[in-house]
């Protein structure tokens, strides 16, 4: 697994990144997913996939998609601790899909992208952990 101090450093040098929907392009344009992406490319290498095109109302549709691509490629906490450098998925109520991601910087901070803002670090506040519905880790290289 990459050091969480790598992880955290790759996100934060995202950080007043535009919010554009399903791009991926540190200091250009990126959505929550697209973050995601970047820093798995700056400290994994190659996408293992690339994701197919999704409208912003993509989880209202129904499905897992975001949880599913996460249990494919990272790997699934046992609990919702949060560590630096940890995957946090978030679903808005009970029932929804999962469909915001962020990175943890430390247990009580987040990077993250959402519309109508830049990436930024974030205090990961009680509104966040009511949120909060899966914890992952890169796996090893």
């Amino acid at each position: 697994m990459p050091a969480p101090a790598l992880i955290v450093a790759a996100a934060r040098a995202w950080i007043g990144t535009p919010y554009r929907h399903q791009a991926s392009l540190k200091g250009i344009g990126c959505d929550c997913l697209g973050l995601l992406r970047g820093v798995w490319r700056d400290v994994m290498g190659t996408e293992p996939e690339l994701p197919p095109p999704y409208s912003p109302d993509w989880a209202e549709a129904g499905g897992e998609a975001l949880l599913a691509a996460a249990r494919r490629h990272l790997v699934a906490r046992d609990d919702l601790s949060v560590a630096p450098g940890d995957v946090l998925l978030f679903r808005w109520r009970e029932g929804l899909s999962a469909k915001h991601c962020a990175v943890a910087s430390s247990a009580d901070a987040m990077v993250h992208a959402h519309d109508g803002a830049a990436v930024a670090e974030v205090a990961f506040r009680p509104w966040w952990r009511r949120h909060l519905a899966h914890v992952f880790t890169f796996p090893n290289a």
